[in-house]
């Protein structure tokens, strides 16, 4: 009798960080429904860190970046823990896919970070089909794309004469443009190999970035196939996808809902910056006065590694008013109705799940991708207001209370919701039966499934 033919295994590999755990995983799990047998890798820090295993037919390996004990803080600089992860994560990722090979799992495919551009080569290996997951938007993406190829170089943020064109995008001023970094070679050298990639995937939907999209699918075989939020939050088509199922953080759900439940509609401040940003002292204490002056209850992330940053007695001063947590069930929090806006940095992660949840911001970007992010959500989108900081780079407390008002009261605000509310039903079509990720989705899994 012949054997049955073997489901495809692919073998998925995030970028050792929360924000770029959490996409993947959600697009492991839409394959899983397509009939593709899926293994995460993260490495092993990160598995030793996480507080739970999602409960999903998704299998976990693990790998390491060097650094097994404490992850990315246990190394001397960016600069080490980068060409570390790519030495030892290129030997010790081939290790794992001749595990599973012997282990009677062969892998297909590897879908990467593009954060990982050194994967391609392990996959090439193997001889593996190729997919690089980007996790940051399209339009992010191509400036560093253009920076990469030396079409652009990105001016100093103080130049206020300079303006950057690049095709399928807006004009950005230089204070817009990708905040400069140490490791700015991380984000230009995603494109090193991507040409040899044989799928190119984008946490985004088509109509959110329609412009850039007509310019990057010339380029490669670039496919949306967000937003990738749980299910229950969009099409509701996964059973039991309530959440993304891997937490680095303990949140702190009981107390939140609790707190929110007896708030008005509308009557609440969210503000998270993520699980990497840290703040300057002088810069919290800004955040924390104009959040008091606002008038308008708050609930506050702050990490307990950030926590000694806030003003003497604060958490005392606002009780009632105000609370401030750990970390937080921050879909169902956006969800809940008394949230009126969302303060943010404007990761890409993080406003995704605002424009897919109908929910207004007012963006903080603190580095990276995030005043483009914040240019997106106030030109282009229209979904919310943005912060510009002064000569010394602080966002002070009359301007975070201005922006605040502006996103949720008169008539600006009335403006925001109802483009945040259109946003909402795009992102929910595009996932849902039929919709442009959706199909996305189905045309990959189709490939490989008949290969």
């Amino acid at each position: 009798m012949e054997d049955k033919k073997r489901s495809p295994h692919a073998l998925v590999l995030p970028y050792p960080a929360q924000g770029h755990i959490n996409p993947m995983l959600q697009f492991c799990k839409r394959l899983v429904s397509k009939g593709i047998k899926v293994s995460l890798a993260n490495t092993i820090y990160i598995s030793k860190s996480m507080l739970a295993h999602p409960q999903t037919s998704i299998s976990f390996e693990t790998y390491s970046d060097g650094f097994d004990e404490g992850g990315y803080a246990q190394a001397e600089s960016s600069v080490i823990y980068l060409s570390t992860l790519r030495v030892v994560g290129s030997q010790t990722l081939a290790n794992l896919v001749k595990k599973l090979d012997e282990s009677g799992n062969p892998v297909n495919v590897l879908i990467y970070d593009a954060f990982l551009p050194w994967a391609l080569d392990v996959a090439n290996n193997f001889g593996l089909v190729k997919a690089v997951f980007f996790t940051q938007s399209c339009a992010v993406n191509n400036i560093y794309h253009h920076v990469y190829k030396g079409l652009i170089s990105l001016p100093p943020r103080d130049d206020e004469s300079s303006v950057v064109s690049v095709p399928g995008l807006p004009l950005f001023r230089s204070w817009e443009t990708p905040a400069p970094l140490h490791y700015m070679d991380l984000l230009v050298n995603q494109f090193s190999n991507v040409d040899d990639a044989d799928w190119v995937f984008f946490n985004t939907f088509h109509k959110l970035e329609e412009e850039v999209l007509g310019y990057l699918t010339k380029l490669w075989k670039v496919r949306t196939i967000g937003p990738t939020l749980p299910s229950m939050y969009l099409d509701k088509r996964l059973e039991d996808d309530k959440d993304y199922g891997i937490n680095l953080f303990k949140p702190d759900s009981g107390a939140c809902m609790k707190w929110l439940n007896d708030k008005p509609s509308g009557s609440v401040i969210y503000v998270s910056f993520g699980s990497s940003a840290r703040l300057e002292v002088e810069q919290m204490e800004e955040i924390a006065r104009g959040l008091e002056q606002s008038n308008f209850h708050f609930l506050w992330v702050v990490r307990e590694s950030e926590q000694a940053k806030l003003p003497s007695n604060f958490i005392n001063e606002i009780s009632g008013k105000g609370l401030v947590v750990t970390w937080s069930p921050q879909l169902e929090i956006l969800q809940h109705e008394s949230i009126g806006c969302f303060v943010t940095h404007c990761g890409f992660n993080s406003v995704l799940e605002a424009l897919s949840l109908g929910v207004p911001i007012v963006g903080i970007p603190q580095w990276t991708d995030q005043p483009a992010n914040a240019k997106y959500v106030e030109d282009v989108w229209g979904v919310g207001v943005r912060a510009r900081p002064d000569e010394k780079g602080l966002v002070k407390r009359e301007v975070l209370e201005s922006l605040i008002r502006e996103a949720v009261e008169g008539e600006k605000g009335k403006a925001i919701k109802k483009r945040a509310a259109k946003w909402k039903n795009l992102a929910k079509e595009a996932v849902d039966e039929g919709g442009t990720s959706d199909g996305n989705i189905n045309e990959f899994a189709a490939e490989l499934l008949h290969c």
